[in-house]
């Protein structure tokens, strides 16, 4: 599989990635991390359309298998056989992006560390301490 990065993001992020699949194994490995993917992504078919939306199911194991995402220019999911991806465009921000568990879990030491020193200086102000 063809994997060409369209610009620089850090972090491991797939976004700015474009993936052209090889083989049926590649588009059912790009379709994987396309459904876990917290953005859109635009996907170039077969047939020289274009589609731009959330995936949001798939269908791998399937006698056809397929992906169902919603359009960012429709309201209805569509449903597209992997055999008419082309390519796979992660466009979209991925939200998810630098939102690990250790991150919040700093996050909200920190938190609590701010809280405890604001209530010890109010205690402080009053006399408490």
């Amino acid at each position: 599989m063809t994997d060409t990065k369209t610009h620089a993001t850090g972090g491991g992020s797939l976004e700015g990635r474009v993936f052209r699949p090889a083989s049926a194994a590649d588009i059912a490995e790009a379709v994987e991390l396309a459904f876990d993917y917290r953005g859109d992504v635009t996907l170039e078919l077969t047939s020289g359309e274009s589609v731009a939306g959330y995936i949001f199911n798939r269908q791998a194991g399937a006698a056809n298998p397929s992906i169902e995402i919603f359009p960012a220019d429709s309201p209805a999911p569509q449903t597209i056989p992997y055999s008419a991806i082309a390519a796979i465009a992660f466009t979209g921000e991925d939200t998810a992006n630098g939102k690990s568990w250790e991150a919040w879990m700093n996050k909200k030491e920190s938190e609590r560390r701010a809280e405890a020193d604001r209530v010890e200086a109010d205690a402080r102000t009053r006399g408490l301490l």
